[in-house]
C-alpha cells in the first residue's frame, strides 16, 4: 500500500487521528468476533437448508478458529516485516472477499472451505490491529484506555452477537450473517488506507515455516480426529493415525523450535507458571464458551422450538452479564492481581456447568436464566487475566508474543470445544456435553488457584531472566 511513510512508532499523530485509528481497528475486530457469535444462533437454519448433519455444523465452525489459530502468530510476524498497514489491508480484502463467498456457498463443502479462506483474512487482522494500537499509544495511561476499549468490543460482540444473529436468520436469513460483513469490511479498508500509517519492527522476527506445519499438523489432526471419530468410527486408521499424528507433533515441535532464534512458540515460554496457567485457561475457558454456545443455540432452537431470534434473546442474560463484568475483571487485577478474578471465574463457570450437568437446567426457565448468568459471570471476569497472567514477568520485548500465544490458545480452545461438544451431542448424548462443560471449567478454577501464587511468580521471574540474558541462543539456526 502506498501513502504516509513507514515508521517504527506514530507518536507524531495527533490525538483526534490516534482515536480514529483506534476505532478503524475495533472495526476489525468487531466483525472477526461478531461473525463467530452470530453465527452460532443461525447454526440450526443453516443446517437444515445445506442437510448438514452435527459434525457439517462442527466442521462450520471448526474450519474458521483452526485457521484462525494457526496462522495468528505467522500473520503477526508478517506484518512486523513487511508493514502492519499492509498486512491490516490485505487481511480486510481477505475477509471481506471469503464473506461474499460463504453468503453465496452453493453447498456444506464450499461453505467450509469458504470460512478457512475467510479466517486466513481474520487471522491477519486482530493481532496486527493490537500492534497499530501499540504503535499509535506511546503514553502508558492513554495506552491502557485504547486497550480497555479494545477489550471492550470483545464484550459488545458477546452481547450483540446472538441478538444481531437472531434478528438476521429471523428477517432474512443464515447467509445475512455474512453479507453484513462485507460493508462493514470496506468501510474499515477505505478508512485504513486513508488514515493508518504505516509501520514496522525495526528487527522483525524471522519466518518459521517448519514450525507452522508442525502447529498445522497438531491443530488439524487432532480437531478432525475427535469431530469425525464421533460418527463412530475411533477404530478407523485414518482416525488413529490423526491422533498418532497429533502425539508426535508435540516433541517434535518442542525439539525443533527449542533450536530456533525466533521460534514461532518459544518452548522457553512455558517454564513460566503464570504463562503456562494463562495458556491452559484460555484453551479451558474458551472450550467452555464455544461448547456451551453450540449446545445451547441447537438446544434453543431444535429441542425448545423458538426462532432464531428469540434463542438470541434468551442468549442475552448471558451476553449482557460478561460485557458489565469484563471492565470490572480489569479493576480487580489493578487492585488485587489476577488470582482473584480467575477463583470467580472458574468458580462461577464450573456452577453454572454443575447446574445442566446435574440439576437439568435447560428443562426449566428459572434455572436456565440463572445458569446463563453464572455462565455470563464467569467469562466476563476471565477474559482479562488471561492476558495479564500471560505477559507477567515477561521481558517488554517478549510480551507481545506472549499475548500472541495466548490469543493463539483462545482459538485452540474454541475449536476444541466445538469439535468434543458437537462429537457427545453426535454420539446422542447431550449430557455428556454438560460434563465436557464443566470439567472445561473447573479446570479453570484449578489452574488459576495452582499458577497464580508466590511461587508461580517466582518462575516467572525466573523465565524472564533467561529471556532477557539468552537473547540468541547459542546453536540456533
Amino acid at each position: 500500500m502506498s501513502g504516509a511513510p513507514v515508521h517504527e512508532s506514530t507518536d507524531e499523530l495527533p490525538r483526534g487521528r490516534r482515536h480514529l485509528v483506534l476505532a478503524i481497528c475495533c472495526m476489525s475486530l468487531l466483525i472477526v468476533s461478531l461473525d463467530i457469535t452470530a453465527l452460532n444462533v443461525a447454526l440450526p437454519s443453516l443446517g437444515r437448508e445445506l442437510e448438514a448433519d452435527v459434525s457439517g455444523l462442527q466442521w462450520t465452525v471448526d474450519a474458521y478458529t483452526l485457521v484462525l489459530a494457526s496462522f495468528l502468530m505467522l500473520s503477526g510476524s508478517m506484518a512486523d516485516r513487511l508493514g502492519r498497514r499492509r498486512v491490516f489491508g490485505v487481511g480486510l480484502v481477505v475477509f471481506t472477499s471469503g464473506s461474499l463467498l460463504c453468503a453465496l456457498a452453493p453447498g456444506l463443502g464450499w461453505l467450509v472451505v469458504f470460512r478457512m479462506l475467510q479466517a486466513l483474512g481474520g487471522s491477519m487482522l486482530n493481532p496486527v490491529a493490537m500492534s497499530i494500537i501499540r504503535n499509535t499509544f506511546h503514553d502508558p495511561k492513554e495506552l491502557a484506555r485504547a486497550i480497555g476499549m479494545w477489550g471492550g468490543v470483545v464484550g459488545i460482540s458477546m452481547a450483540a452477537g446472538p441478538i444481531v444473529g437472531g434478528a438476521l436468520v429471523q428477517w432474512f436469513d443464515w447467509r445475512a450473517v455474512f453479507w453484513i460483513n462485507i460493508p462493514v469490511g470496506l468501510t474499515a479498508l477505505v478508512l485504513t488506507r486513508r488514515f493508518v500509517p504505516e509501520s514496522r519492527a525495526r528487527r522483525a522476527r524471522r519466518i518459521d515455516p517448519v514450525g507452522q506445519v508442525l502447529v498445522i499438523l497438531l491443530l488439524g489432526s487432532l480437531t478432525f480426529g475427535i469431530i469425525e471419530g464421533g460418527r463412530g468410527e475411533w477404530t478407523s486408521p485414518w482416525i488413529i493415525g490423526c491422533f498418532v499424528v497429533a502425539v508426535l507433533s508435540v516433541p517434535a515441535l518442542v525439539r525443533y523450535e527449542s533450536r530456533r532464534a525466533d521460534p514461532l512458540v518459544d518452548p522457553e515460554f512455558f517454564r513460566s507458571a503464570p504463562f503456562s496457567g494463562a495458556s491452559a485457561i484460555a484453551v479451558s475457558a474458551f472450550a467452555a464458551l464455544s461448547g456451551f454456545l453450540f449446545l445451547n443455540t441447537l438446544h434453543l432452537q431444535n429441542g425448545r422450538g423458538l426462532s432464531a431470534l428469540e434463542a438470541g434473546t434468551y442468549l442475552l442474560p448471558m451476553a449482557g452479564v460478561t460485557l458489565v463484568l469484563a471492565p470490572v475483571s480489569g479493576w480487580l487485577i489493578n487492585r488485587y492481581g489476577a488470582r482473584l478474578p480467575l477463583f470467580l471465574a472458574g468458580l462461577a463457570l464450573t456452577a453454572s456447568g454443575l447446574m445442566f450437568a446435574l440439576w437439568q437446567a435447560e428443562s426449566d426457565n428459572a434455572r436456565l436464566f440463572t445458569a446463563y448468568v453464572l455462565f455470563g459471570v464467569g467469562f466476563g471476569l476471565v477474559n482479562a487475566p488471561i492476558t495479564n497472567t500471560a505477559v507477567t514477568g515477561m521481558p517488554r520485548a517478549q510480551a507481545g508474543v506472549a499475548a500472541g500465544i495466548a490469543s493463539t490458545s483462545r482459538q485452540v480452545g474454541s475449536a476444541l470445544g466445538v469439535a468434543m461438544v458437537g462429537t457427545a451431542l453426535a454420539a446422542g448424548s447431550q449430557h455428556a456435553g454438560w460434563w465436557i462443560i464443566t470439567v472445561c471449567a473447573l479446570l479453570v478454577l484449578v489452574t488459576g488457584l495452582l499458577t497464580s501464587g508466590a511461587w508461580a511468580m517466582r518462575s516467572a521471574e525466573r523465565t524472564a531472566e533467561r529471556l532477557a540474558a539468552s537473547g540468541q541462543r547459542p546453536g540456533a539456526h
